[in-house]
């Protein structure tokens, strides 16, 4: 039988309010706990004041160090990196010569350069997670345009240049001098990220693009897992959820904005003939150009905000069909898995991990531009058998490759190699 494991989890998010991130951080804690490891998480943040405070979660225990920054743009940035990054390389150094550990897991972009600073200091095998491209994009998604579904081919000074100014508007100017910082800030990035014991990536998109852009990276041994997913409160929510709603309707869940292809959606609904209401639960930026597109087209588009988990799991268990219009490059959608995981038929844009998830005509449809997008909600929405069998499909395939018993087992046979080790 295989010793239990000390193990710290580094984090930027952790419930009980977060995002995707910090549910599947929580979903690999719970399952180390329940494979009977000591497991201890620190979360990094940013706020109005520098505090230190212990809690527990459900059974886990969970320290926040919290820097204080102010709302300046580029300010909050520095302290949030290069501020932060020293006083939390500090702190971990200190906590792990106090209290030794077996490995550590930073999760995400905050505390990731510190984790492995303070593992080479201490001798301490560090494992990276990474979600997306912040070892490679100063904004972490590769859109240099968020006007323009193109991805930005390197990040160099001109290109900087080029992405600054939509995101700066009329301030773009008084913005550029900061551009050899931000190429210095993804530099320690990359050549920090290099030094990790293992790199996780979470999808087989970001496993190639990473080190396609990050040379730094070639060597460091990488390997391809997904988020953890907790399949059994899915299950339980599609057994005991009522549907919000009579009748059939379309679901998009996320945030209202370019890189999540919003502007296509109300395109493709209504190109695609289909006259059911459209159910958006999240919010963003471009929700009054979602909200004026749809009544220009007749649309019966219902935007609901942000919502709970459970609600959100119940729009998506009765849905007659998800669309995922996004063109940005998603790392790993749990939008899509949990979908998959509840049966609902999907349509999809083919971007970045998609295909990780969704197997074209097999769990779902995936198109490679808005024409095809346009044409697969309408396959779907006129073929209650292939809605039927995608779903039946995609349920079973996501059940067995992402639920959170499997994907913990292969984090820690990551962690055992590390360690010369076996899983038992």
């Amino acid at each position: 039988m295989s010793r239990p494991l000390r193990i710290l989890v580094t984090t930027d998010s952790f419930p009980p309010v977060c995002g995707g991130s910090g549910w599947s951080t929580w979903e690999l804690a719970r399952g180390l706990i329940a494979r009977g490891h000591d497991v201890r998480v620190l979360k990094a943040s940013a706020g109005p004041t520098n505090a230190l405070v212990t809690e527990t979660y459900e059974s886990c225990r969970v320290t926040t160090m919290q820097v204080r920054a102010p709302q300046t743009p580029f300010v909050r940035n520095m302290i949030k990196n290069e501020r932060l990054w020293a006083r939390l390389t500090r702190h971990l150094i200190d906590l792990v010569k106090r209290d030794p550990v077996d490995i550590i897991h930073a999760q995400h972009v905050m505390t990731t350069v510190p984790s492995i600073r303070a593992g080479r200091a201490t001798q301490t095998p560090t494992v990276a997670m990474v979600r997306d491209y912040w070892p490679v994009c100063y904004w972490s998604d590769l859109i240099y345009d968020p006007t323009q579904p193109r991805l930005c081919p390197a990040c160099t000074a001109g290109m900087m240049t080029r992405c600054v100014r939509p995101r700066a508007g009329r301030l773009a100017p008084l913005a550029w001098p900061m551009i050899p910082y931000m190429r210095a800030n993804l530099r320690t990035k990359r050549h920090t990220l290099a030094g990790a014991s293992a790199v996780i990536a979470v999808s087989h998109a970001i496993a190639r693009d990473i080190p396609a852009r990050a040379p730094e990276l070639h060597g460091t041994p990488l390997h391809t897992i997904p988020n953890p997913i907790d399949m059994t409160a899915l299950d339980s929510a599609a057994a005991s959820s009522v549907a919000p709603i009579d009748g059939p309707y379309v679901l998009y869940a996320g945030k209202i904005a370019t890189n999540k292809g919003t502007q296509y959606l109300a395109h493709a609904v209504a190109d695609a003939g289909i006259r059911w209401p459209v159910i958006v639960v999240g919010d963003g930026p471009q929700r009054a150009a979602l909200e004026a597109d749809a009544r220009a087209r007749g649309l019966d588009l219902r935007v609901l905000g942000w919502r709970n988990r459970d609600e959100v799991w119940a729009w998506m268990r009765h849905a007659t069909l998800l669309a995922f219009p996004s063109y940005g490059p998603e790392s790993l959608s749990r939008v899509l898995i949990e979908a998959a995981a509840l049966g609902t038929p999907i349509a999809a844009m083919n971007t970045g991990g998609t295909t990780d998830i969704v197997q074209h005509d097999v769990t779902g449809l995936v198109a490679d531009d808005a024409t095809a997008f346009s044409r697969a909600l309408a396959a779907l929405a006129n073929d209650a058998a292939l809605r039927a069998r995608l779903g039946a499909a995609a349920a079973v395939d996501v059940h067995a490759r992402f639920s959170a018993p499997a994907v913990v087992e292969r984090i820690e046979q990551v962690y055992r190699g590390l360690l010369g080790e076996r899983v038992a």
